[in-house]
């Protein structure tokens, strides 16, 4: 059972086995999938496309061990942690020396942390996540509390919130109370339609990928990836960032690719408001953190909310304007407990528009772009796919915000899709196939959080 098409989503499309039955192999098989992609102190995504460790991959994969195995949910963050730079930045992926070099492109040797100052002993790339590691760590504690955990959320808070101080700081280049991003792969939707604009100004030819050997399209199909020009942007952005040893002084005057994501914002202040929980039982004040999380919020909504279309829209900072392409970042700051009633209201209508689909009974998963667009894309990464994880957070924002027919109604898709095409990476956004990598470690684990709600 590899995760792929596994023998536990096989049994469940044979016939129609009872709500019990389905969650118990669906269960069987999301544990399976994590066993398989633990990797001594942490959980690779895969063990194909993804053979090292991912910043808010750990944290979602936290989310379902605590479920199953709730000391490798304090070990995944612990190691990821361990990682962290001395400015307070948690990077987006931490190598595993023991793999061979050219095992992964971007690999170790591309990224050369070790040129700059602050960097861990642990190779490392050089920028970010979204801050989804609070929240995570809040949960787990939660889920399971011990004096374990207790131990773990102490040695864990200073950390956190020197991450939340990084990004607060050094980060906030638009001077309005958010973060930047300096990278698409910072805000985890790596080739979302919210880049094309700001992308598109990044100076690059396809043909400087000739000197490189990509490692995605190894593994998966290229036609779902994205193309050689994207890949060169990339490149450039990461070359532009580690030629100034990724120190963020000056990054409006120099830096080609700056935008303020509403995912990664909302994140951020969904992550203030964990710390204050977490405050709380470590000993800490938490109203900075109930301040700034109020700080964020309003933030948010005066830099990213458009009144017009309704949505929430990513800030391309170097034009100073909204980017126009609709995607699932727009409904994310649902996860804001804070969020205005007005913008609320926006966010659900929004999702459930036939752009989005969402309902209390889904005949279609929720995708990652607008279904309506012209340039919708059903097969390629992030540009219609629907992911586990942005429908996890949307789902843990409904419940949030009072909505469980439409939470229950996004829960059950979520179901629907694993158990026809097993714990896939993503999948296709009407027919609900398997894309990407299988045996995918965060959508197993959302799904075992999933099901301990039921």
């Amino acid at each position: 059972m590899n995760g792929g098409t596994p023998a536990g989503a096989a049994s469940l499309r044979a016939g129609d086995p009872s709500g019990a039955e389905r969650a118990a192999a669906l269960r069987r098989l999301a544990v399976t999938t994590l066993d398989a992609n633990w990797e001594h102190d942490h959980t690779v995504p895969s063990r194909t496309l993804y053979p090292h460790q991912w910043s808010w991959d750990s944290a979602f994969i936290a989310l379902g061990l605590v479920h199953v195995r709730p000391d490798r949910a304090w070990r995944e963050l612990r190691t990821l942690f361990a990682a962290q730079w001395a400015d307070g930045r948690v990077p987006h992926i931490v190598f595993n020396p023991a793999l061979r070099v050219g095992s992964y492109f971007p690999g170790p040797e591309f990224w050369d942390s070790g040129r700059a100052d602050g960097a861990p002993a642990t190779a490392t790339s050089g920028i970010v996540q979204p801050p989804v590691h609070a929240p995570a760590a809040w949960l787990v504690h939660r889920q399971a509390p011990s004096e374990a955990s207790l131990q773990a959320l102490h040695w864990l808070y200073p950390r956190l919130v020197a991450q939340q101080r990084y990004l607060t700081g050094r980060r906030d280049v638009g001077g309005g109370g958010l973060a930047c991003i300096v990278h698409p792969w910072e805000s985890g939707l790596d080739n979302s339609p919210a880049w094309d604009v700001p992308m598109a100004a990044v100076p690059a030819d396809a043909t400087v990928m000739r000197a490189y050997r990509r490692h995605d399209i190894a593994h998966a199909d290229a036609a779902h990836r994205p193309t050689d020009l994207d890949y060169a942007r990339y490149v450039a952005i990461v070359a532009a960032y580690r030629a100034g040893r990724y120190r963020d002084e000056g990054l409006a005057r120099r830096h080609p690719f700056l935008v303020e994501c509403p995912l990664v914002n909302s994140a951020l202040g969904a992550a203030e408001q964990a710390l204050a929980r977490i405050a709380t039982v470590v000993g800490a004040d938490p109203g900075p953190h109930r301040d700034r999380a109020a700080r964020i919020t309003e933030a948010v909504v005066a830099r990213l909310y458009d009144p017009v279309t309704g949505t929430f829209h990513p800030r391309d900072l170097r034009t100073d304007r909204l980017v126009p392409a609709r995607t699932v970042l727009g409904l994310m700051p649902l996860v804001l407990p804070d969020l205005p009633a007005r913008q609320v209201r926006a966010v659900l209508a929004e999702a459930c528009s036939p752009r989005f689909g969402l309902a209390a009974r889904m005949d279609r998963p929720l995708p990652s772009y607008d279904r309506t667009a012209p340039d919708f894309e059903p097969l390629r990464y992030w540009r219609g796919p629907s992911w586990l994880n942005t429908s996890w957070l949307l789902w843990r924002g409904l419940r949030t915000h009072h909505r469980p027919d439409l939470a229950a109604g996004l829960r059950e898709s979520m179901f629907a899709l694993v158990a026809q095409a097993g714990c896939h990476e993503y999948f296709h956004p009407d027919t609900g196939e398997g894309l990407g990598s299988p045996a995918f470690s965060w959508t197993a684990s959302l799904l075992l959080d999933a099901l301990a709600d039921g």
